[in-house]
């Protein structure tokens, strides 16, 4: 027996969502035997993109019963069956959540069509519930509704058992463990985690770390580190007993916490990181005309490198990057093999360093200037972003060009005062490694401000 069912939520943090509407239709194989369709109201605020997505407002929900009034009735439904869903691990978490705020432990075994599909429909082109029903010829009417998507899914469903012939993938891909099933003790785990940017670590029964992780959501990680099937994570899921954090409040900061705590505790789980993650630099050089050019070149064979790339095509993009941002010329930078001048002279994008027409101490400014906007090579700098709570901010430190560690303040004087400051800033190892982190992250987002030490 099968329960087939789609939910509409709020939209908003993971596992803080909130249901608006729900859908079930208890399939025997063959027919529908018994449905509950139901608004729901989340005693929350929808998210304005949901609204516009489902059509389903806050004013349409005031009336509608709240989660606790219809728990009977999907316990009584569902009692017996595997939930089917598209993607049935959303939906099955999202049912466990809403039960676990009323103290009550559901479970049930799932299955996903979308597992399904892939199985036994390898040719489609999307695997999305609206392309897919499409392309199968199955109509669909309120498509993003609960019961218009549940329905679509009740004869996609019929379509995947009559393919099924011999049973074995149905057979499979159910779990033995109900997909995205958590246990009591993994549930609280899981609670207990924030919605924030930070390192998280895996202990065993001994208290060793056997796995680490930087997040932008740590309890959203967690939880899908509890619900994935693979034997390595699976293993990871036994081993584990307890899971301690750090919220660091800035990206950056946990990228090189990740970095240097590998480095140090080698957790059972983790792939060490290479002892050199990049391979290519920005290559400098002067031509016969006196304009400095730059090429994209792997790092041993560089004399005078700037900025570290973990490949030929990261590299490549930045220079075509700084070649715009600074009015840099394509033909003395190598992307252009035009004979006279580069298309961008005529488009008066180039001051006409191709033809020798721009002065070369001019042109050769602004080269240095793009070079060292995105390189740490020489800089004594204090990076400063997000800290771990509002009036704290994050301070990574950088001297001679390279790392020097991290810290966080919430006064200004702390930062006015180098003493103060070389206090409150923890050690990390200024590797070629952890600049790499550092110039990758800068090159790709913003930062808070950059203070010259």
């Amino acid at each position: 027996m099968y329960a087939i069912l789609d939910i509409e939520t709020t939209g908003g943090k993971f596992n803080e969502e909130g249901i608006t509407e729900i859908a079930i239709h208890k399939f025997n194989g063959h027919e529908v035997i018994d449905s509950f369709i139901s608004l729901v109201n989340p005693e929350k605020e929808i998210q304005p993109f949901v609204v516009n997505l489902t059509g389903i407002n806050n004013k349409m929900l005031r009336t509608a019963p709240k989660f606790h009034e219809v728990a009977k009735r999907i316990v009584e439904i569902t009692e017996g069956t595997v939930l089917v869903a598209h993607n049935a691990q959303f939906d099955y978490r999202i049912l466990r959540t809403e039960f676990r705020r009323l103290g009550y432990n559901y479970e049930r075994k799932s299955l996903c069509t979308v597992d399904l599909s892939k199985a036994l429909l390898p040719d489609a082109d999307s695997y999305s519930l609206g392309k897919l029903v499409r392309s199968l010829g199955i109509p669909v009417s309120d498509r993003h509704r609960a019961n218009g998507d549940a329905l679509a899914t009740v004869k996609l469903f019929k379509l995947l058992l009559a393919k099924d012939s011999e049973k074995k993938i149905i057979q499979d891909v159910i779990r033995k463990e109900a997909h995205g099933e958590l246990s009591e003790k993994q549930l609280d785990i899981v609670q207990n985690m924030p919605n924030e940017t930070g390192v998280f670590y895996m202990h065993n029964k001994d208290g060793d770390i056997i796995y680490l992780s930087k997040s932008n959501d740590i309890k959203k990680r967690v939880n899908q580190l509890f619900t994935q099937s693979s034997d390595r994570v699976r293993k990871l899921t036994k081993d584990t007993r307890k899971v301690t954090f750090e919220k660091t409040g800035s990206e950056l900061v946990a990228q090189l916490k990740e970095y240097q705590e590998l480095l140090k505790n080698r957790p059972k789980y983790n792939s060490i990181p290479r002892k050199r993650m990049f391979s290519h630099t920005l290559c400098l050089s002067k031509n016969e005309h006196g304009y400095l050019e730059l090429r994209s070149s792997k790092i041993n064979s560089c004399p005078d490198s700037w900025g570290y790339f973990n490949g030929e095509f990261s590299a490549e993009n930045h220079l075509f990057k700084i070649t715009k941002e600074f009015n840099l010329c394509d033909k003395v930078n190598g992307i252009s093999e035009a004979r006279g001048s580069c298309s961008n002279f005529s488009e008066g994008k180039c001051k006409g360093a191709c033809i020798q027409k721009e002065d070369q101490g001019d042109y050769n400014t602004r080269v240095m200037e793009a070079l060292h906007k995105y390189t740490l090579k020489n800089k004594n700098i204090l990076l400063v972003d997000k800290g771990r709570q509002i009036g704290e901010n994050a301070a990574i430190m950088i001297r001679k060009g390279s790392l020097v560690g991290v810290g966080y303040y919430d006064l200004n004087h702390q930062i006015n005062n180098i003493h103060i400051l070389e206090s409150l800033i923890t050690p990390m190892d200024g590797t070629t490694n952890a600049n790499f982190i550092v110039e990758s992250y800068l090159r790709k987002k913003k930062i808070l401000k950059t203070i010259p030490l």
